[in-house]
């Protein structure tokens, strides 16, 4: 199947700012894919482009197989946008701004009244649908603003875009909206997600790709991400100074040393068959490691590794 979301060389400027440089993406339809990098990488920017509310300086980018700039018409039929806030109207009820985004969507009365309760039962919002939004909590708006993304129905919304969803949730909420992503994908639609929180990441994403000052530093999956650029580690620690000194001497130069806390990091590959031949090649009297910690390779490892003004790379 063609790309959901096809880029080539997006470039975008601001005055003397390159905000986007030379930006290559593909996304799989039905997949999450995943958009990282610190705050002025280009995230929301390129959002902006493949949503078609701006234009590139360079480059073409397809969406849904329609071109963002000579097909935008076909693009904005075939995409939802949810912003970085919610944007409900606080004046009208969860059903009232359901029923008004069906009907700005093409929707005959009926209909739109059959969509607003089909969303409202969809995403646990049918006891307070009645209510004006002002009431509700920063969850049930974001449900609710993700719920009016989907108001043409199953199937119409091929491509849905969202920029850094779950900012401000709390964890109950963040959980809440990360299931509803993933239905959205089980059901066909494609997530184009902006996230400052990695675990979302790690958990919804098929395939990341991680920015820096526009352009791209690493993309694939979680795990290859965090194989490549992120390492298990063995923190051990010593119950005296002797003992970390021994320990010290037959680590070797892989190992990080932290002489304030008699603590020694050493690489491992994670598995326990690797941490049980470390342990006893270590300590062989079993006298030297008071207690150790397998610290696990994370994105934020990767994150912080390839934003450290490290030059691009690809997985």
């Amino acid at each position: 199947m063609p790309p959901a979301i096809e880029a080539t060389g997006l470039t975008k400027n601001y005055g003397d700012l390159r905000v986007l440089d030379a930006l290559d993406l593909q996304v799989a339809p039905g997949t999450v894919f995943a958009l990282l990098g610190p705050n002025g990488a280009g995230k929301t920017t390129t959002v902006r482009i493949l949503a078609t509310l701006t234009t590139p300086d360079a480059g073409h980018a397809r969406v849904a197989g329609h071109d963002v700039v000579t097909a935008r018409p076909r693009v904005r039929r075939a995409i939802s946008l949810t912003g970085q806030f919610a944007a409900v109207d606080e004046n009208q009820t969860g059903a009232e701004n359901l029923w008004t985004a069906a009907r700005l969507s093409g929707l005959t009365r009926p209909a739109a009244a059959r969509r607003t309760a089909e969303l409202l039962d969809r995403f646990g919002l049918t006891e307070a649908g009645g209510r004006l939004t002002k009431t509700y909590s920063g969850g049930m708006r974001r449900r609710l603003d993700l719920a009016a993304g989907l108001v043409r129905g199953p199937g119409e919304t091929q491509v849905m875009f969202l920029d850094e969803p779950t900012t401000g949730l709390d964890p109950r909420s963040r959980q809440e909206l990360w299931e509803i992503v993933r239905e959205l994908s089980d059901g066909g639609t494609t997530v184009f997600l902006t996230t400052q929180y990695l675990e979302e990441a790690d958990r919804l994403a098929d395939r990341i790709t991680v920015l820096g000052k526009g352009r791209t530093l690493a993309e694939g999956t979680p795990a290859a991400l965090k194989a490549r650029y992120a390492a298990h580690r063995l923190d051990l620690v010593a119950p005296d100074e002797q003992a970390y000194l021994r320990l010290t001497t037959l680590a070797g130069p892989t190992a990080t040393h932290d002489p304030a806390a008699l603590t020694l990091g050493v690489p491992t590959d994670g598995s326990a068959a690797h941490v049980r031949e470390l342990l006893d090649a270590l300590d062989p009297g079993r006298r030297d490691i008071a207690r150790f910690t397998l610290h696990t390779a994370t994105l934020d490892d990767v994150f912080l590794t390839l934003t450290a003004d490290k030059e691009p790379s690809h997985v």
